[in-house]
């Protein structure tokens, strides 16, 4: 993968210089490290207003930015702002550029606790069924939700596969997530023939004789994009009526949480997601919980709703832990 380039950072040369950290030490991912070049060009720009430097900053100076515009929009977009800007301080102290960090008392705003949105069992095949897996744009099509549903790859990972990162007679996709990290996930069997069946055929149609490592492909030959992908699943999704209602994550969501309902261990599902932390992956468990309380209310005698909506069930609480900040 190729190196991404650095934003301008309103030409502040520290912050240029921990972007280079992030990009070569740290292995950040190109999106997230745009993300930070972002968040961070913004608050240098606002610093420089002040004819301040970033990294000459008081702690007055980052609460003035984050009770004006560094704190406008929604929860999750200034808590990643706030989480930039701590990272940011946190490196000069660590380099020893400065003695003092102001951004250690910083603390964002608290984020939502909605869980994410999983098609059922029923909603996935449904979808897949109105794929029109004739010809080479629609065997690719078929195996890129395949893949996506039945190895929970993320878009940015289904998209760098390569010719030999997939094994279809093993069942085998190896794919890099976050960090530059590598993991192997399981095949299962419808994908492993949609998948065979696209790079046996409609691939090989849409290289035209050309020769290029990357397994999806779009009309022209070249590589598939996210928003090339992003097309793809809205058209099917208007066919099967129902648009708006998923993206290409939410196949990773109901990967995973049709996995831990089926009685997968936790443990087993953090590694084929790739998480870091097996706290992310916890996220699931609520879900599947929220679908096990849906199937007692319906069907337990002992289980009315209340006038109010409320189930007359005790020890069911609707109390949730906070989500863990890594996304899923």
């Amino acid at each position: 993968m190729a190196i991404p380039a650095l934003p301008e950072s309103a030409g502040d040369p520290e912050v240029r210089e921990y972007l280079e950290y992030l990009r070569y030490e740290r292995g950040m991912s190109p999106n997230t490290l745009a993300a930070y070049g972002r968040d961070l060009d913004r608050f240098a720009a606002f610093l420089k207003g002040r004819g301040v430097r970033a990294g000459a900053a008081r702690e007055a100076d980052l609460n003035d930015y984050f009770a004006g515009g560094g704190g406008d929009g929604a929860a999750a977009s200034v808590a990643r702002r706030m989480a930039s800007v701590r990272s940011f301080y946190a490196y000069l102290v660590r380099e020893g550029v400065r003695d003092d960090d102001p951004g250690a008392r910083l603390r964002g705003p608290k984020k939502g606790q909605g869980l994410p949105r999983v098609l059922s069992v029923e909603e996935v095949e449904h979808l897949l069924a109105k794929v029109v897996a004739a010809g080479p744009l629609g065997q690719r099509d078929l195996a890129a939700l395949e893949l996506l549903y039945g190895c929970g790859l993320r878009v940015s990972e289904l998209l760098s596969l390569r010719e030999g990162d997939v094994d279809v007679e093993g069942g085998l996709v190896r794919c890099t997530g976050k960090g530059g990290k590598e993991r192997v996930v399981p095949m299962g069997g419808p994908a492993a023939r949609a998948l065979a069946r696209y790079l046996r055929d409609g691939r090989r149609q849409l290289l035209r004789g050309r020769r290029r490592p990357d397994v999806f492909l779009n009309a022209r030959g070249g590589p598939l994009t996210r928003q090339g992908l992003d097309y793809i699943l809205r058209r099917i999704l208007a066919r099967a009526d129902m648009l708006g209602q998923a993206s290409a994550h939410t196949f990773r969501h109901s990967f995973a949480t049709h996995l831990l309902a089926g009685g997968a261990d936790l443990r087993s599902v953090q590694e084929m997601l790739g998480h870091a932390s097996v706290a992310t992956t916890q996220i699931y468990t609520h879900v599947t919980v929220e679908h096990l309380r849906e199937v007692f209310l319906e069907t337990h005698p002992r289980a009315r709703r209340r006038p109010g909506g409320a189930p007359d069930a005790p020890g069911l609480s609707d109390d949730r832990a906070d989500l863990p900040g890594e996304e899923p």
